[in-house]
């Protein structure tokens, strides 16, 4: 038996009843979507001054349309029951591998994106959504079929992560993107019950290649000695640390308000995407910095439930892997903005400038969506052998209030 997630098997699923979703995590995030709006409104001016002929809305508006587009994202992927994405795994692998690839034939080697014509995408999104949806059913797949230890029952799999591992971290040179995809793995291999021993191997071996790729990479070791003493060179490889610094210090108890910051005026890099906490932080202070977290707590905590309540391990193990994105990539912006860490440059999520970032988010926060319409009144628990009796139990089990319900079949989860 496996302590990590409930052990209900597809037989159970025609006793589950679909109710009122958890609107709470669309209000969640729509007022982190907003937040976002409200700070790309306030720099968008001092983004358009930089250069470039662009009016002083121009970042504000594309970024309302991504947050249009990214609500639609939402809607759509929860309405997408999970039985239809088992079926297009293999198709959703072929294209993550295929858009991966084709960074190189509109960029060369190092580029991260695909350029169609006045809009970008960035891959390394939808490869993390892709993970998540196919190795929440193939895990659910081995599980059932008893094959969990049985390294031959991973070789596809395997194979698979490892192409894409490859195409992000040497093709893209992505690695901050890499680590979060090896942590969105690692986490659902844990959920599923995979043992701790073997994954503990496993991190052993990332960990290794991790410092590998950073001691061999000239530009990545200076980032590392840059985040150990951050202030020794402001003006060349600590500009971007220290400047995230002075703005996260600049914003004090209260923050300078919306129409007051400086550091969003060319003095901090990437300040619409990979430094936006930093400039928030500026904006609204320590006070706003910690509702901010708790907005993000709030959103996590709600993933975290629905995850533990959710009526089977597909279901489970794809809320376990959206928590874990969020999570990591939140924490590890973040993070990096108080020099905690070093800069690692991937986007705060539902915040950052960017559509593929936000979009994508937004779609994995619809299939949890999807998945709170069929949540257990409690946390799931082993499925044991019943008992005489059971069944009354059982049906209060489900039931969550007095309002009708009718059953649904595993075919429309």
């Amino acid at each position: 038996m496996n302590p990590r997630l409930a052990r209900h098997t597809p037989n159970q699923l025609p006793v589950a009843r679909k109710h009122r979703p958890d609107y709470g995590l669309f209000i969640t995030a729509s007022i982190l979507l907003a937040v976002g709006l409200i700070v790309m409104y306030a720099i968008s001016p001092a983004l358009a001054a930089q250069g470039g002929d662009v009016s002083d809305t121009y970042f504000v508006v594309r970024q309302l349309i991504a947050v249009v587009i990214g609500i639609g994202a939402f809607f759509i992927f929860s309405k997408i029951s999970v039985e239809n994405w088992s079926k297009w795994h293999k198709a959703l692998i072929i294209s993550a591998i295929v858009l991966s690839l084709g960074t190189i034939v509109t960029g060369g080697l190092a580029n991260r994106w695909i350029q169609l014509g006045a809009f970008s995408f960035q891959t390394v999104e939808y490869v993390k959504l892709v993970v998540i949806i196919v190795f929440a059913g193939y895990l659910s797949q081995v599980i059932d079929k008893g094959k969990l230890t049985d390294i031959h029952a991973w070789r596809v799999p395997m194979i698979i992560a490892s192409v894409l591992a490859l195409i992000v971290v040497i093709i893209q040179r992505d690695l901050g993107s890499a680590a979060v995809l090896f942590t969105i793995t690692l986490a659902m291999l844990y959920m599923a019950g995979f043992p701790l021993a073997k994954l503990t191997i496993a991190i052993t071996i990332i960990a290794i290649l991790g410092v590998l790729a950073v001691v061999s990479t000239p530009y990545r070791r200076d980032r590392v000695l840059t985040f150990l003493q951050p202030t020794a060179d402001c003006s060349d490889a600590g500009y971007h640390s220290c400047q995230a610094l002075i703005a996260v210090g600049s914003g004090g108890v209260m923050g300078v308000g919306l129409g007051r910051s400086i550091q969003a005026y060319g003095y901090l890099p990437e300040a619409e995407n990979d430094s936006i906490f930093a400039i928030y932080a500026e904006k609204f202070g320590f006070i706003g910095s910690v509702a901010l977290l708790g907005l993000y707590g709030s959103l996590l905590l709600r993933i975290l439930t629905i995850m533990q309540r959710a009526p089977n391990r597909t279901m489970q193990l794809m809320s376990a892997g959206v928590f874990t994105w969020f999570a990591v990539q939140g924490t590890i912006n973040i993070a990096a903005m108080l020099g905690l860490i070093p800069l690692k440059g991937i986007t705060l999520p539902f915040i950052s400038y960017g559509g593929t970032s936000l979009i994508f988010s937004m779609a994995a926060l619809g299939i949890v969506f999807h998945i709170s319409k069929y949540t257990l009144m409690r946390k799931a628990t082993l499925a044991l052998p019943k008992q005489e009796g059971d069944a009354r139990e059982d049906s209060h089990h489900w039931r969550r209030d007095s309002r009708p319900r009718y059953t649904v079949t595993r075919r429309s989860l």
